[in-house]
């Protein structure tokens, strides 16, 4: 058996090896050696440094609504461009609200089952997924237009960009990068020995940064103090803004999360189950760790299963599940709005289940009202630059 000392040597070269390619990767991409090309019509990416856990979906939904609420953007063509992690489709796909996440993926499908007006698709190939949106007549002459499904849908006119910061091939208009409040980049290491997944030091490319996730209440101070960590200098609460090691001003805003109303995950749902305290918690995300607290006060949690993030729930989960369950007839399930689009695809799941399982669908608002105002004159007055 490997020792920790040999344990540790292997992470630590192995941690060495991954900074020496990301640098060598950037590299290409900021000589030009690369080439890096801009969408035809503007792009705003919202992402991340790290691995899942900073609320990138429940973003991308608030400044959506955000956008329709602005003169400028509320009457354009907003899409939404998404890779479609671990989905069973191939190439471009406009994402349909009566697919499945297996088709488009389980962020893709539940931001269309909340906007239904806007157009989301998925495309591991950013550059093509842009031009086809931008263009949606090629899809009938490209020979990639074969394979999509549906290809009805308006030009685009603004595009959010899902997680495509690492995607150094597509260079957006505007670039959100969130960070955790619970677990900041400062704080944390590359793969495999922490959970970032880019160099920390990118998080100067931003042009606004959101630190997510925060304490309902924070002070000045407390601000203040996270924004220099992050290297930001000058930083002032009253304009949200500072500056970042290399001299441009970023915007630094925080947000925290509210939890909604419960909703039953099947149309068969009992609802009489959702007032049993007794509950049976089930996830699939990076960190159900504030699901799991929010929970603890109204429940008591029984059992809790963790699974990876994107699991794609087997017929051996949900008999577990159904196991437990039998044994404990009178509780309810509760799993995350994100699981709620998995499990929806298991035709395989009881009644038995199907009639106590709810998820928690979750917002994201700012701290301050002076924040969420300093936010929306940056996407009232976003243009291409």
């Amino acid at each position: 058996m490997w020792t920790n000392c040999t344990k540790y040597w292997i992470t630590s070269r192995t941690n060495m090896l991954y900074r020496l390619i990301l640098k060598a990767r950037h590299f290409l991409y900021d000589s030009g050696m690369k080439k890096s090309y801009r969408s035809e019509v503007p792009s705003i990416c919202i992402g991340n440094i790290t691995v899942g856990g900073t609320g990138k979906t429940p973003h991308t939904e608030m400044i959506l609504r955000m956008l329709h609420e602005t003169d400028e953007w509320g009457g354009k063509n907003i899409a939404v461009l998404s890779r479609g992690y671990k989905r069973y489709s191939w190439g471009f796909q406009q994402v349909s609200r009566e697919g499945s996440a297996a088709m488009f993926g389980d962020e893709p499908l539940q931001i269309k089952k909340k906007f239904p007006g806007i157009t989301v698709a998925v495309d591991k190939d950013r550059v093509e997924g842009c031009r086809f949106l931008a263009h949606p007549a090629l899809l009938e002459s490209r020979k990639s237009g074969k394979t999509v499904l549906n290809k009805n849908f308006p030009p685009a006119d603004l595009i959010i960009l899902d997680d495509a910061f690492q995607h150094r091939k597509l260079k957006a208009d505007m670039n959100i990068i969130l960070v955790n409040w619970n677990r900041p980049i400062f704080e944390d290491k590359l793969l495999p020995a922490g959970r970032l997944r880019d160099l920390p030091e990118r998080i100067d490319e931003a042009d606004i940064i959101i630190v997510t996730k925060c304490p309902s209440e924070l002070s000045d101070w407390e601000k203040t103090k996270f924004a220099y960590k992050l290297g930001i200098r000058d930083y002032s609460t009253s304009s949200c803004d500072g500056t970042s090691p290399s001299g441009r001003r970023q915007t630094i805003l925080f947000t925290k999360i509210e939890y909604c109303g419960h909703k039953a995950v099947f149309s068969t749902a009992d609802p009489r189950y959702f007032y049993s305290k007794k509950l049976m918690m089930i996830t699939g995300i990076a960190n159900d760790g504030p699901l799991l607290s929010y929970l603890s006060d109204y429940y008591r949690i029984f059992k809790r299963l963790c699974f990876p993030d994107h699991h794609r729930y087997s017929r051996s989960d949900i008999r577990k599940i159904s196991s437990i369950i039998k044994d404990n007839p009178t509780a309810s399930i509760a799993t995350t709005e994100k699981d709620a689009q998995r499990i929806i695809d298991c035709s395989f799941v009881p009644q038995a289940i199907r009639a106590r399982i709810f998820y928690v669908p979750i917002e994201v608002s700012f701290l301050s009202q002076g924040e969420r105002e300093k936010f929306k004159s940056i996407l009232r007055e976003f243009k291409r630059s």
